[in-house]
């Protein structure tokens, strides 16, 4: 059933991990030089990875309980990512001369999340309305 909410939270999750990070930096030197996730290898994995969870998600619907795991899945790979960008954030403070302001490329991960943790809560209604279903039979 891909006309269920959770494929529209996916469809989000693939926008915000797939295209965005091409639009908006990540952060942005003192030289006017704006860094994007293409700069760095372990960027382009982990949101290449995400991407491809997002996708293989929403392409298992009849499997529930697979897609619920798959989510929470790249609900991890999110977090390593976000705690990466701030371990970098930080180690690279607004104070130090290499960067000198962040961009919203940066909360990306954490948009993710939330529309992650919203799909699988509307996969955790569905699986609890098919299972009432089953013990009506």
């Amino acid at each position: 059933m891909l006309q269920r909410i959770q494929t529209i939270y996916l469809a989000l999750v693939f926008v915000l991990a797939g295209i965005l990070p091409f639009v908006f930096p990540l952060w942005k030197m003192t030289d006017g030089n704006e860094f994007y996730f293409m700069g760095t290898v372990g960027y382009q994995i982990l949101f290449g990875l995400s991407t491809t969870l997002a996708v293989i998600s929403i392409i298992t619907f009849k499997n529930r309980q697979q897609q619920f795991v798959l989510n929470r899945l790249n609900m991890i790979l999110n977090l390593i990512l976000l705690g990466l960008f701030v371990y970098r954030s930080l180690n690279l403070s607004g104070e130090t001369p290499a960067v000198s302001e962040k961009g919203i490329g940066m909360f990306l991960p954490i948009f993710s999340i939330v529309f992650l943790v919203l799909a699988n809560k509307a996969i955790k209604k569905d699986e609890d309305l098919v299972k009432s279903v089953d013990r009506l039979r």
